[in-house]
């Protein structure tokens, strides 16, 4: 890596010239920084807001899953079955399918080889167990922390490698250049945090042969929201520079608490906690569920089941089903305005027509599972210890007994199913733009539970391997640079200067604006939606998207960083409305993590009312045949395209072909 400076105006900046710049300290970056080195490819850096502040350091569940090709189990694997098992969910292409499953071992090992310690037996076998979406046992776990070990194996490795790392660094925009009727990004423009307050802004220019984008999912775009509260996301970069994003309808929502950030899954609800709300006071205290439950063994087992089948799904609302309770929480809170709270201190009661809680009363599922486990115990809690201690100790290390104190719940945005296109080497249309983790949108509508973490190693694993074979050249010459660079650094630098009003004394709108872009989400396009509302919801993204150009002022360049910030957030916001607006104009119905209300639909039970109407979508509608395709052009204008899901490959197996074209160098193209 090499540091120039350059005078533009009277105003000097730092430029760094290196192959390739990592975006994002999460696990698919870091992975992607060790395996470029491993290639050799050492001429790289890694930028990052805030080392470790992303979702892989700071988030889990009560047994955090990663989703690999079985390894222990007695029915047979392969990589094609776990290739068309991630297919099956839907809107997901058939190569990355592929990809993704006969890499995910070589993924797992390389973890296992930097020490996380995922579990096995005396014999050697990495034992799994099923997950949802999963028909055998290949999700494995190191605990409720998976991805938080997997980030500390990495960033151990990263250090120790000397990989060069700009901390407190806000990269806010891509720089990118036609050729020959192809966008190339050519490298990236950031603030540094401690240095606002210079001449030049804090401004940092790379000019970067490749761009590795791993800042993951767009955290901070939703209101109810289980991300850590350090991960707001920066799709926004990509878009603005007409990167190619998909199946931004299809997010996962579900049960977390808000005190403390975490998913309420697995274990949390396998014990059947107690369900209460209360008033904003904490008067009133009523198990609400009971309203709507016909008696206490279909109460319980759907708590239970809530473990399974812990996602909000549509398909999982009738006859009583886990995902009726997410409606439920919802109306209570956000409809209602009450306080909801897991107790684990006691069973769920009856009253009226239900009786009391028992274990007798368990469907045949809950039943067996509690017992196979030990854990039938009086209350919820003593079965989480039986069960799961680890859960009970993680609220503790965050100043929360569970034995004592009840949990306040939402219902949260919790991972981004879609994100940025990329091919099956992880590249954008933007040649040499590389989104790996969560901000690439590989998954589809329904995915195995614990797929992201496989699919982050491998994308960034592929996307090294890609890097390193075909695009290792050194970076274009400091005056070839400018040349294509110099109008954009100058205009991004003239609007920052702009943003500055020593006139504004009361504070600046930063954070009214991204809690009005927060509200808008999570009110018109999370896991409740309507269009009319969505409509409404586009047409003000885009004025607020305006405002934020032309005429929101800051009080000092401190500030510039959560400026662009709220920047991206608001492009991703909009784009992601605009492509749930596409997909309810087509005709599309509740699938996924959402629902789509309906007043030609059925209601979810007899005792909610008519507008919580639905209907799901025709497995052959148009909107499960196809991927929606979305981005802007030059001129801004939103593009839209709905395009054929391209099947499993069939691919070349056959030893002689495959070791000539190896030999040959003709693999990776």
């Amino acid at each position: 890596m090499k540091k120039e400076i350059i005078d533009m105006d009277g105003v000097k900046f730092p430029v760094y010239s290196l192959n390739t710049l990592i975006i994002g300290s999460g696990a698919s970056g870091l992975n992607a920084a060790i395996h470029l080195w491993e290639r050799g490819q050492k001429d790289i850096a890694i930028a990052t807001d805030c080392w470790g502040g992303g979702t892989s350091n700071n988030a889990g569940s009560d047994k955090q899953t990663y989703y690999k090709l079985s390894l222990s189990s007695e029915s047979p694997d392969s990589p094609l079955q776990m290739a068309q098992d991630l297919f099956a969910g839907g809107c997901m292409h058939g190569d990355i399918a592929l990809c993704e499953a006969q890499n995910s071992l070589e993924a797992f090992f390389h973890l296992v080889r930097l020490g996380v310690p995922f579990p096995h037996n005396q014999y050697g076998a990495y034992v799994g167990y099923k997950t949802d979406h999963d028909p055998l046992g290949r999700g494995t776990s190191a605990g409720p922390l998976t991805s938080h070990r997997m980030f500390e194996a990495l960033a151990r490795e990263v250090k120790s490698r000397g990989i060069a790392v700009f901390d407190g660094c806000e990269v806010m925009a891509l720089l990118a250049e036609n050729k020959d009727d192809e966008t190339h990004v050519i490298g990236a423009l950031a603030l540094d945090r401690n240095n606002c307050d210079a001449e030049n802004l804090g401004f940092i220019v790379y000019n970067a042969k490749n761009v590795v984008l791993g800042t993951g999912g767009p955290a901070g775009i939703y209101k109810a929201s289980v991300y850590p509260e350090s991960q707001l996301g920066s799709t926004g970069l990509a878009l603005a520079i007409g990167t190619i994003a998909h199946n931004l309808t299809e997010s996962q929502y579900g049960l977390a608490s808000v005190k403390f950030r975490w998913n309420l899954s697995g274990s949390y609800q396998q014990v059947i906690p107690r369900y209460v709300s209360t008033e904003k006071d904490g008067s009133d205290l009523r198990e609400f569920l009971n309203d709507y439950f016909p008696d206490m063994g279909r109460l319980a087992t759907a708590i239970f089941l809530k473990g399974y089948q812990w996602p909000f799904d549509p398909r999982k609302i009738g006859d009583f089903g886990s995902s009726l309770i997410d409606i439920l929480v919802y109306q209570e809170s956000v409809l209602r305005g009450r306080r909801v709270f897991l107790d684990f201190t006691r069973n769920p009661s009856g009253g009226g027509i239900l009786s009391d809680f028992s274990f007798d009363l368990l469907g045949e599922e809950a039943s067996q599972y509690l017992q196979n486990s030990d854990a039938l115990y009086d209350t919820p809690i003593e079965r989480l210890q039986a069960m799961n201690q680890p859960a009970i100790d993680l609220y503790r290390d965050h100043g929360i007994d569970i034995g004592k104190e009840s949990l306040e719940i939402a219902v949260c945005a919790q991972h981004n199913n879609g994100g940025l296109k990329g091919n099956i080497w992880w590249e954008s249309n933007i040649r040499h733009l590389f989104p790996v983790g969560e901000v690439n949108g590989t998954h589809g509508v329904y995915r195995p539970g614990g797929s992201a973490l496989n699919s982050g190693q491998v994308g960034s694993m592929r996307a090294a391997m890609f890097i390193s074979r075909r695009y290792s050249s050194e970076p274009p010459s400091l005056n070839r640079f400018l040349s294509a660079a110099r109008a954009q650094i100058r205009e991004k630098f003239v609007f920052a200067r702009t943003l500055i009003d020593a006139k504004v004394t009361d504070g600046s709108d930063i954070p009214t604006q991204r809690e009005k872009i927060q509200e808008r989400m999570s009110a018109c396009g999370a896991h409740v939606r309507g269009l009319a509302k969505v409509k409404e919801a586009i047409a003000e993204g885009w004025q607020l998207y305006r405002e934020l150009q032309n005429t929101v002022k800051i009080a000092t360049p401190q500030e510039l960083p959560e400026a662009f910030k709220n920047l991206d957030l608001c492009l991703t916001h909009v784009l992601y409305l605009e492509a749930i607006g596409e997909y309810l104009e087509k005709g599309g119905r509740s699938r996924g993590s959402f629902l789509v209300l309906d007043p030609e639909g059925k209601k979810p039970c007899d005792q909610l009312g008519e507008n919580w109407r639905f209907g799901l979508n025709r497995v052959d509608s148009f909107v499960n045949t196809k991927i929606l395709e979305i981005s802007l052009d030059a001129n801004m204008t939103v593009r839209k395209n709905w395009v054929n899901i391209r099947p499993i490959p069939q691919a070349e197996v056959w030893f002689e072909t495959v070791w000539k074209n190896y030999i040959n160098d003709k693999i990776i193209k």
